[in-house]
């Protein structure tokens, strides 16, 4: 029998070879399957609320909303940034939901909620990149229930000017913007973000209003190094960043920021200890961990411990 010969093209070998990174054990979390998540679900649905675990692709969204502990998405669901990490979609942004603000406070009245977390989708289409509508959320609730600590994640208002007297003035107990990551990876990855700007926004607003408790996190394993992550956290001290938040990089699809290193529990065990190091207040360090995991738990044992 006559042999035949076979061609194997160099991009098809190269493919064939490439390895998808197998996620660890310490990675995994069940599906959403509890009544608290479907009653959570239901609300935010019926109140037409976007969430930042819905869009963001959280991993852990099962979790969270069976405590009901929402992340509510104001102004929209397209954000005016293409950051390379991120799952929330890009493009012409939303109209400006004047009701919103009501309908947050009645959703966060119906779960009973003592701490809840808002943020939003970056609006460079607005004059104040949405400070006024952050400030009407933070009165509305207040206006319903004057307990409820309030913690915004917020955009970072480059060449907004009076964005951050709004914010400071409507006083949310937690302003939290977060770094993501190291200033060498920012033109790649935080495109249209400056990493000094994002550290003086949030030492200024601490200047403002000396009541407002500070907080940024770090996602890891884009290709820093520990050096890198310890390096970061000393910069974070020195803008009186109060909290950090580190977790793990998980990337939503093949087209975005490349996933290079999965940090192992003993290792976030050491970012931990060198950030308590550090003075911060609060840490949250582990593979799981978000802005707003543990959030309200995290920010109850802290007032509880100042009382």
């Amino acid at each position: 029998m006559e042999k035949k010969s076979v061609y194997i093209s160099k991009a098809h070998l190269n493919n064939n070879l490439t390895v998808k990174k197998k996620k660890p054990d310490w990675i995994k979390v069940k599906a959403p399957v509890s009544k608290n998540y479907i009653r959570s679900l239901g609300l935010v649905n019926d109140l037409k609320l976007n969430t930042v675990c819905q869009e963001a692709a959280c991993p852990n969204i099962g979790e969270c909303w069976e405590k009901k502990h929402v992340t509510v998405m104001i102004l929209g669901r397209v954000c005016t940034r293409k950051c390379t990490f991120c799952n929330i979609s890009t493009g012409v942004p939303d109209l400006v939901d004047a009701d919103e603000p009501k309908r947050i406070a009645k959703a966060i009245s119906k779960l009973n909620l003592k701490h809840v977390v808002i943020t939003s989708v970056d609006r460079d289409d607005l004059e104040d990149g949405g400070a006024i509508h952050f400030q009407k959320c933070i009165n509305e609730i207040r206006s319903l229930d004057s307990n409820v600590t309030i913690e915004i994640l917020v955009p970072d208002f480059q060449r907004k000017k009076g964005a951050l007297e709004i914010i400071a003035n409507a006083s949310p107990d937690v302003f939290n913007h977060n770094l993501e990551t190291i200033p060498s990876f920012y033109k790649q990855i935080r495109k249209g973000a400056n990493y000094q700007h994002s550290l003086n926004i949030l030492s200024k607003v601490k200047q403002l209003n000396k009541k407002i408790w500070t907080k940024s996190g770090l996602m890891v394993g884009l290709g820093e190094n520990m050096d890198d992550i310890f390096m970061v956290m000393k910069d974070m001290r020195q803008h009186n960043i109060d909290f950090i938040t580190i977790g793990q990089y998980l990337q939503p699809s093949a087209k975005h920021q490349k996933l290079r290193k999965y940090y192992t529990p003993n290792e976030f065990k050491i970012m931990e200890d060198k950030a308590w190091s550090f003075g911060f207040s609060m840490v949250s360090c582990s593979p799981l961990t978000r802005s707003s995991y543990h959030a309200d738990e995290d920010f109850i044992k802290l007032k509880a411990s100042c009382a």
